[in-house]
């Protein structure tokens, strides 16, 4: 049977990398098996989904790179086939109205409460042979709920939790459609992964408890059940459940920061799953070292210290020239001078292995380009007075000296002799003068991807 996995997210805030790895895992999963990926919006909370939203969900997977094969599928388009089943399950007997206002189920709950008893619908007006019913209340709008089995117990083996067993029991009869016909979450679920042909559910261990109900409502429906995996809680820096209101940022912000997509791919992929010790890694040998077996069952906790690591190790990874297309519209933002296609390569080697994110390579470019005066402060501390003839000569030098790496090397080396000085003697004035900063890459480098007279004019400041 052919591999079919589904990311369902609800469009009611920004999405955070902690939803995102519950994308990252089923995409892995289809693509390493060489199966389909579909893309569900579960949009029916209508006070809280937005449109934009839903554009920051896809605009997310789309900078990560998780293609979808099928979608998106929005439940609200949706509805008459939901009710078109709802109407098969209550014709089989599945189904039936309930009555009871909440202010009863608020009371109910209460003195189960007060008694220490699990709170839950205590089977009202669930039709039983023998059983009379209350009598139907005037003017109320009844909910449906489903008839779960009585006795027994649901079974799944869980790709990550291993056995797990629920008693028929500890289910009440759950509520799926209500007052106005609108179905609820837990049917709406089913009958999407029914039609979608879903063979794998990878979701976060939150649905845990909605599981055992949705498996009743398969066989009610007499499907099969798909295979389940439920994802440990991703903990945010403080050992909290990420979530939006904890601090999370969503995922598009990553790509505002810098990071690279195949970066933050590796970094969550780790983030609930490991191959050996393997810490960095593509994302081709993500896939082909991808399968379900090796979920971890504990929480993950983000640290942005290491993703920040994970990032780097990337950059220095990436060929230059790739490197210069995905950096050149951060330089753009940061200066409206530019450099060259050859230059901004040679550029990106030069400084990529101190860089943890795009925006600070783009950094390091743009003092290339745009003179960064040095303050007082810095001249005092870096430009003795003892070495500024040296700086004159050196200025003259190379505004007569062919540009190229060789040459103003060697007019380096002929004024540290002629001066008696030691290179960090002449380089770091060199470099506060030229970068504004005491420590870059090695100078002749530098200086070739420099224009000429903007290196003798800052020389002679």
């Amino acid at each position: 049977m052919k591999t079919r996995t589904r990311f369902a997210p609800s469009p009611t805030g920004f999405i955070h990398l902690g939803n995102i790895r519950s994308a990252l895992y089923p995409w892995a999963f289809a693509r390493s098996t060489g199966g389909d990926f579909i893309l569900r919006i579960e949009d029916t909370d209508l006070e809280r989904s937005s449109q934009a939203s839903v554009d920051v969900i896809i605009e997310g997977m789309r900078w990560l790179g998780l293609d979808h094969d099928e979608g998106p599928f929005y439940q609200m388009q949706r509805m008459d086939r939901y009710k078109a089943v709802l109407a098969e399950l209550q014709a089989a007997g599945h189904v039936y109205p309930c009555y009871m206002s909440m202010a009863e189920l608020d009371a109910l709950r209460e003195a189960q409460t007060a008694a220490k008893e699990k709170p839950r619908y205590n089977g009202a007006w669930r039709p039983e042979p023998g059983k009379t019913l209350p009598a139907i209340p005037e003017g109320v709008q009844p909910v449906l709920r489903f008839k779960n089995p009585q006795g027994g117990s649901v079974v799944w083996d869980d790709k990550v939790k291993g056995r797990i067993e629920i008693s028929n029991d500890e289910l009440d009869d759950l509520v799926i459609a209500r007052p106005d016909g609108t179905p609820t979450y837990n049917f709406c679920v089913v009958v999407d992964d029914i039609d979608m042909a879903i063979t794998h559910v990878i979701r976060g261990d939150d649905h845990v408890n909605n599981t055992p109900r949705q498996i009743n409502i398969f066989r009610a429906l007499g499907k099969d059940v798909p295979v389940y995996a439920h994802l440990p809680t991703v903990l945010n820096e403080q050992g909290e459940k990420m979530s939006k209101r904890s601090g999370a940022k969503a995922v598009t912000q990553y790509a505002v920061e810098g990071y690279l997509p195949d970066a933050m791919v590796n970094y969550l992929a780790r983030l609930g799953w490991s191959h050996g010790d393997d810490e960095i890694f593509s994302r081709a040998q993500f896939l082909q070292w991808f399968n379900l077996d090796h979920l971890g069952k504990s929480a993950a906790q983000f640290d942005e210290a290491k993703l920040r690591w994970v990032n780097a190790q990337h950059l220095k990874a990436t060929d230059n020239d790739t490197l210069a297309r995905l950096v050149s519209p951060f330089l753009s933002a940061q200066c409206a001078a530019g450099l060259d296609a050859e230059r901004l390569g040679r550029g990106c080697g030069l400084f990529k292995d101190r860089c943890n994110t795009l925006v600070e390579l783009a950094h390091w470019l743009q003092l290339l380009v745009v003179a960064k005066t040095p303050s007082a402060e810095d001249i005092s501390a870096h430009v003795p007075d003892a070495v500024r003839p040296a700086l004159k000569q050196l200025a003259e030098a190379l505004s007569h000296c062919e540009w190229n790496r060789a040459a103003i090397a060697a007019v380096i080396k002929q004024v540290l002799a002629t001066n008696s000085l030691k290179m960090p003697q002449l380089a770091m004035p060199v470099r506060v003068l030229v970068m504004g900063t005491p420590q870059t890459p090695s100078l002749d480098a530098i200086l070739e991807l420099m224009k000429k007279q903007d290196v003798v004019t800052r020389l002679n400041f």
